[in-house]
C-alpha cells in the first residue's frame, strides 16, 4: 500500500510540475507558469510524500534556482514582457534567513536543555505545586510540557515527558480513564504550547517571516503577549475536555521526573546561558536587539564553552530548518514571478468581505492540518494569504497580518487524528488510547481553538499590533 501510495504521488507531482507549461493559461507569465508546476508539485509530494517532505522544501530551492534565477537555464524563456528574474543568491538566503538563525537557536537552547536536565528540572518544579490530585497532577502535566514546548521542540518535548509517564501510567487499572488523560494530556500540551513563542513551532516561523515581508516585524515579546493568553485558555479548555471525556477513577497520582540540578562547569554555564538568552527574547522592546541576533548567542558561544559539541550539533533537526527554507523560499517566488496574483485573481475575493476571507482561510487551515503536516498546511496557506493581501483585491476589510497569525496557529490547534502532528503519532504509539479518543478530543479542541483565534484577531490582537 505505501509503495503504491509513492508511486501515485510521483507520478501526480511529475504531472503537477508539468501541465502548467503545456496549458494556455491567460494572464500567466512563463515564469509564473513554472512558478505553478513548482508549487503543484510541492503540493502534492507534501500530501503523498514519495519522498520525504523536508526532501521536497531542498527540492523547491533547486528547481527554483535551475529554471526561475538570473543563472538558470531558462533565463531568456522567461526574461519576457520587463520580467527580471530573481537573483539565485535570493533562492539560497533563504536557507540562513533570520528566521532560520532563530530556530538555529532554540535548537541550541533545547540540545543543551536535555543534555543537563534543565527540561527535568523545570517540569519537576512546575509539576510540584500540583500535588497528587489526578484532575491536578493532568493540568501539571499539560502546563510543564506547554512550556517545554514553547522553547523545544514539540517532538522531543512529547517523547521526553511521554517516556517518563509511560511507567507510571502502566501502574494504574488498565480499566481507569486517567491512562487515557495522561497519554492526551502530553501531546495536546506540547501542541498548544508551540504556538507560545516563535520558536516553539515552524509555522509560528513561516508567518514571522511573511510579516517581515510585510514590513511587521514583531518582537519576541510581542508575539508571547497575543498568543500566551491565548494558549494558556485552550490550556484550561483542553484539560477541562479531557477531564469531561475521561473521568478519573483513581484518588491519587504521583509523577517524579527525578533528575537534580548539576553543579559541574558545563551545565552550570548551560544555566546561564538558558537564561540569558530567554530574558534577551522577552525583553526585545526594552533594549531593541533582534530576536534573530540574539539567538545567535547560545549558537556561538555554547559551542566555544564545551556545553555542546558536534555530536550534539549533528543531533539538531536539520529537516526542520530545510522545510522552513522552502517554504519561505516557495512564497518568495509566488510572489516575483506573478504566480500569487494571477491565482488570487480567479476568484472574485471581494464578495467575500474581510472577516468571510478570515473566516474561509481558518477552516481551511483546520481541516488541511489535520490530514497533513501543520507546517506544511502554513507553508501552502500563507503565501496565498500574503499575494490575497498584495494584490488588493480583497477589500478594505481584509487584514492580511491578522490572516497570516490566524494560519499560523490555527494549524498548530489541528490535532484531531494520530497523522496530524509527530505529538499525536508518539502517543498513540503507546497503545493507551485509540484513535477515537484522539479524534473526540482533539476536534472539540480545533473548533474552540479556531473560535478563540478569531476572536483573539478580531478583539484583542490589534490593540497589540495597533493594525
Amino acid at each position: 500500500m505505501k509503495f503504491n501510495k509513492e508511486r501515485l504521488g510521483l507520478l501526480l507531482g511529475s504531472l503537477g510540475f508539468m501541465l502548467p507549461l503545456l496549458l494556455d493559461l491567460e494572464g500567466l507569465e512563463p515564469a509564473g507558469k513554472i512558478s505553478l508546476g513548482i508549487f503543484m508539485m510541492a503540493a502534492i509530494f507534501w500530501i503523498f510524500e514519495p519522498i520525504p517532505i523536508y526532501a521536497t522544501s531542498v527540492l523547491i530551492i533547486l528547481c527554483q534556482v535551475f529554471l526561475l534565477s538570473d543563472k538558470g537555464v531558462l533565463v531568456s524563456y522567461i526574461s519576457v514582457n520587463g520580467y527580471q528574474p530573481q537573483s539565485y543568491q535570493s533562492f539560497y538566503a533563504t536557507m540562513s534567513s533570520p528566521i532560520i538563525i532563530l530556530f538555529l537557536g532554540g535548537f541550541s537552547l533545547a540540545t543543551a536543555a536535555v543534555k543537563f536536565g534543565i527540561d527535568r528540572n523545570l517540569a519537576q518544579i512546575v509539576l510540584k505545586p500540583f500535588g497528587e490530585k489526578p484532575a491536578y497532577v493532568c493540568l501539571g502535566l499539560m502546563v510543564s510540557t506547554a512550556m517545554l514546548s514553547a522553547f523545544m521542540s514539540n517532538t522531543a518535548t512529547t517523547a521526553m515527558m511521554i517516556t517518563v509517564v509511560i511507567p507510571i501510567i502502566a501502574q494504574l487499572e488498565k480499566s481507569d480513564p486517567f491512562r487515557k488523560v495522561v497519554a492526551l494530556a502530553i501531546p495536546i500540551g506540547a501542541n498548544i504550547g508551540g504556538i507560545a513563542t516563535p520558536i516553539g513551532t515552524p509555522p509560528n516561523a513561516i508567518a514571522i517571516a511573511a510579516l517581515r515581508k510585510q514590513g511587521i516585524d514583531i518582537a519576541f515579546s510581542t508575539w508571547m503577549t497575543m498568543a500566551v493568553p491565548l494558549v494558556i485558555l485552550m490550556l484550561l479548555v483542553a484539560w477541562r475536555l479531557l477531564l469531561v471525556f475521561f473521568p478519573p477513577a483513581t484518588q491519587r497520582f504521583k509523577v517524579e521526573l527525578g533528575g537534580k540540578f548539576q553543579k559541574s562547569k558545563p551545565a552550570l554555564c548551560a544555566y546561564l546561558i538558558f537564561g540569558l538568552t530567554v530574558l534577551l527574547w522577552v525583553s526585545e522592546k526594552v533594549h531593541g536587539i533582534s530576536s534573530s541576533i540574539i539567538a545567535f548567542i547560545p549558537i556561538a558561544v555554547l559551542p566555544c564553552l564545551g556545553v555542546i559539541d558536534k555530536k550534539d550539533i549533528r543531533g539538531f533537526s536539520w529537516e526542520v530548518l530545510w522545510l522552513v527554507a522552502g517554504g519561505i523560499s516557495l512564497g518568495l517566488s509566488l510572489q516575483q514571478t506573478g504566480l500569487a496574483n494571477w491565482m488570487i485573481g480567479l476568484i472574485q475575493w471581494q464578495h467575500l468581505g474581510g472577516f468571510g476571507l478570515l473566516l474561509a482561510f481558518a477552516l481551511v487551515s483546520l481541516f488541511i492540518a489535520n490530514l497533513i503536516s501543520n507546517t506544511v498546511s502554513a507553508t501552502i496557506l500563507i503565501p496565498l494569504a500574503v499575494g490575497l493581501g498584495a494584490a488588493g483585491v480583497a477589500g478594505e476589510g481584509f487584514n492580511v497580518a491578522m490572516t497570516i497569525m490566524v494560519i499560523a496557529i490555527i494549524v498548530s490547534f489541528s490535532m484531531a487524528l494520530p497523522i496530524s502532528t509527530p505529538p499525536n503519532a508518539i502517543a498513540m504509539s503507546t497503545g493507551m488510547i485509540e484513535s477515537k479518543d484522539m479524534v473526540k478530543v482533539g476536534l472539540l479542541i480545533g473548533i474552540l481553538g479556531l473560535v478563540a483565534t478569531l476572536l483573539c484577531s478580531l478583539m484583542f490582537w490589534p490593540m497589540i499590533l495597533k493594525l
